[in-house]
């Protein structure tokens, strides 16, 4: 059974830092692309970053340019969000997805299979 936990959410000031993680089980990050979207209140999901199975990124949103990356560990089964210079405006709550193989080349959630159940992020002062 495929399964995806995401963690390291919590509350940050702006300008912070913070790490999210989705660890993952059931699959193989060789055979399956990753990606993160988040959600704020009264928001549609937003994708931010994909991480395909080669190891190929796809980014969604110009928003997280030069302050979000993403990174896995294939050993641990574990992707990870990695977000600098946090501003208000990303508090959401933030999911990660897979999908086999590639990153679709636009955030389409309806072409991920498995979500996690997500991690709150909330930055504030």
């Amino acid at each position: 059974q495929v399964q995806l936990v995401e963690s390291g959410g919590g509350l940050v000031h702006p300008g912070g830092s913070l790490t999210l993680s989705c660890v993952v089980s059931g699959i193989s990050l060789n055979y399956n692309a990753i990606a993160w979207f988040r959600q704020a209140p009264g928001e549609e999901r937003e994708g931010i970053l994909c991480l395909g199975n080669s190891g190929g990124i796809t980014s969604y949103t110009a928003s997280v340019k030069g302050r979000f990356t993403i990174s896995r560990d294939i050993a641990k089964n574990t992707v990870y969000l990695h977000m600098n210079s946090l501003k208000p405006e990303d508090t959401a709550v933030y999911y990660c997805a897979r999908r086999t193989y590639l990153c679709p080349s636009f955030a389409q959630y309806k072409a991920f299979n498995s979500w996690g159940q997500g991690t709150q992020v909330t930055v504030s002062s």
